[in-house]
């Protein structure tokens, strides 16, 4: 069977103002509103895409967190994936576990695509599509805008400094998307009720036999400081002489 594999994080929602805890131990959570994270929503739709147009035929949503990541993934079933695997863990994983934890998915899985969204929006690192490539062996397409499937190959338009790049890459490959890749559809309530009745499968990290043993230890959390109120200059010469008192230039 064809099939891909996406990528689902579960984050806080962009358009929430995220606070950090008095203390700085993190960033406030309780009854904050938590969704799929934006790029990975785009890499969903892209694999319906390319089920739809018939060069798949299943869709797999993966999800690594705690039992509320069940919620995000029903989203993703609901709108339009075959099935969901959450890989439960209550602690904070970093990119080679949840590379780890993809490439054991594929020994079983055997899907001919693996779509992960380019980065989250909550650490912003952009490493697990390239660390998966690496580990599981396969090219790697990333910062995806477009795709099309022909011939076992997948041809990649990329966003680079220079403007855009194509390249071509065998399946089975690893794939990031970009934000202008596509616009996510919108979940339908029939959508929503037919995502209870899909097969939704629960394991663990130490089931796959894949450790989360942290290498980073984050030291505490600061909120950006407050943007200071402009200064309208008459002229050039009044501009430099402002950016020398401030020790800019």
């Amino acid at each position: 069977m064809r099939r891909i594999l996406v990528g689902i994080k579960r984050v806080i929602d962009y358009n929430v103002r995220i606070r950090v805890r008095p203390d700085g131990s993190g960033v406030v959570t309780d009854g904050v509103k938590m969704s799929i994270n934006p790029f990975d929503e785009i890499a969903l739709e892209e694999a319906l895409r390319i089920k739809e147009r018939g060069d798949a035929d299943e869709v797999v949503a993966v999800g690594l967190g705690p039992d509320d990541t069940q919620q995000q993934l029903r989203t993703a079933l609901a709108m339009g994936a075959d099935r969901a695997i959450l890989v439960r863990t209550d602690l904070a994983v970093e990119p080679p576990v949840v590379a780890r934890v993809m490439l054991k998915l594929i020994q079983t899985e055997s899907p001919i695509m693996v779509i992960l969204g380019k980065q989250a929006i909550d650490d912003d690192c952009n490493q697990v599509g390239q660390m998966l490539a690496a580990i599981w062996n396969r090219p790697q397409a990333t910062c995806a805008s477009k795709v099309v499937i022909e011939g076992g190959k997948a041809r990649v338009t990329r966003e680079v400094d220079a403007g855009l790049e194509t390249i071509e890459v065998d399946l089975p490959a690893v794939l990031t998307a970009d934000l202008r890749l596509n616009e996510p559809r919108y979940v339908k309530l029939p959508d929503i009720m037919k995502a209870k009745k899909k097969p939704l499968d629960i394991t663990d990290l130490a089931t796959i036999g894949v450790e989360a043993t942290p290498r980073l230890k984050i030291l505490k959390y600061e909120p950006p400081q407050q943007r200071q109120k402009g200064v309208i200059v008459k002229d050039a010469a009044e501009l430099v002489a402002a950016l020398r008192q401030k020790g800019l230039v």
